[in-house]
């Protein structure tokens, strides 16, 4: 075949060893596409495409701090969101006062403007938000769940507002958040914004529950969370202190801020990244 010439016998390798590397380029870029297409796949899939890094403020409730919205914290960054649990002194201020800060916090970090602030309360940070929002424009806002949020106020309130030790342990905001048409919560008035509401109904101090009308979760009724305006509304077995470490409550907090509604359909298995322990 090659009559002995050295030269002919490297050629003819040098050519083979050419169509393997174009071969190995080929295989290398249909690999790379395959890989480029599962991750958009898996984006859609997941719902990582549609949070696409948006904002999500956690405001915890009163007396708590950001580590009562951990697990939520984490799971929501999971899930692809760009997550921010503040910390508030809601013991030390007013409403009006904590709402400020707020809206100082939501400016300094959350610079971006191309993405959406999305807000997912529990109890008293919901009146804290309300409060803000009356006031103030967002013009990048999201969509917004509130847990367990005391939006007409609370009986627990108008029974002991004048006790000495719900002053300590409440601060001055705890009184603002009675039943009464003057109170905080009843003055704000309707929302303006995408809202979703999960209440509880299973208490777990049946001594308050005695003093609160129809169902609730301990602290707040179940119609005292609703208020005008709300897009969606749902109802869970769940008692206020631990609403939002709730496996189930998760899920329906970031099928409402990916869709606009929560998801009321039983038996439909919405999966989240990662598991809740």
């Amino acid at each position: 075949m090659f009559n002995g010439d050295k030269r002919e016998i490297k050629k003819w390798v040098m050519k083979n060893v050419m169509k393997e590397v174009k071969l190995q380029k080929i295989i290398f870029l249909l690999v790379i596409f395959a890989l480029i297409s599962l991750s958009q796949y898996m984006s859609l899939a997941f719902g990582t495409e549609k949070s696409s890094g948006n904002y999500v403020v956690l405001l915890h409730g009163l007396g708590r701090t950001s580590k009562s919205m951990w697990i939520m914290e984490r799971k929501l960054a999971d899930h692809g969101f760009s997550v921010i649990n503040l910390d508030y002194p809601s013991r030390k201020y007013s409403i009006e006062r904590l709402s400020g800060y707020l809206g100082n916090m939501i400016h300094s970090l959350c610079t971006d403007k191309k993405k959406k602030i999305h807000f997912v309360t529990h109890s008293f940070g919901g009146i804290i938000l309300r409060c803000y929002l009356k006031e103030n424009q967002v013009k990048n806002i999201g969509r917004v769940v509130m847990l367990s949020p005391p939006n007409q106020g609370s009986e627990l309130v108008d029974n002991f507002e004048e006790n000495i030790f719900f002053e300590i342990a409440t601060g001055p905001s705890g009184k603002q958040l009675g039943t009464k048409s003057s109170s905080i919560p009843n003055t704000i008035g309707p929302v303006n914004f995408d809202l979703g509401i999960i209440a509880g109904n299973r208490s777990a101090n049946p001594i308050y529950s005695r003093l609160i009308p129809g169902a609730d979760d301990g602290k707040v009724s179940v119609n005292r969370s609703k208020v005008e305006g709300m897009a969606d509304f749902l109802v869970v077995s769940h008692s206020h202190t631990f609403i939002m470490n709730s496996p189930e409550v998760i899920k329906q907090v970031i099928h409402f801020l990916e869709e606009g509604r929560f998801d009321k359909h039983k038996g439909v298995d919405f999966k989240i990244k990662g598991s809740i322990k």
